[in-house]
């Protein structure tokens, strides 16, 4: 029982409650999610996904895309923006 109480008390102070917080953490997710799209998109520069043909392009944009919005706020970036920003800014 212990546990699960200590479980809970993380879990509640981890949780934006007002407004200002929860548009603050939405925008550190978008902020994690484009940031890893850029890093995706460096590092497949060089790849052969998705061929070399004209689309070779599209594809690998489409794939990056979908990689950063699964991995978005998984990372843990946006986590501590968000603990900074609500700290300065007094959230």
């Amino acid at each position: 029982m212990e546990i699960l109480n200590s479980v809970n008390v993380i879990n509640k102070i981890d949780l934006p409650t007002s407004e200002e917080a929860l548009k603050l953490k939405q925008a550190c997710d978008e902020f994690e999610s484009f940031f890893t799209q850029q890093l995706l998109d460096i590092s497949l520069q060089s790849s052969t996904l998705g061929g070399e043909g004209a689309g070779s392009d599209i594809i690998k944009g489409m794939y990056t895309e979908a990689m950063s919005k699964s991995t978005g706020g998984n990372l843990g970036i946006s986590d501590m923006l968000f603990r900074f920003l609500a700290e300065n800014n007094k959230i």
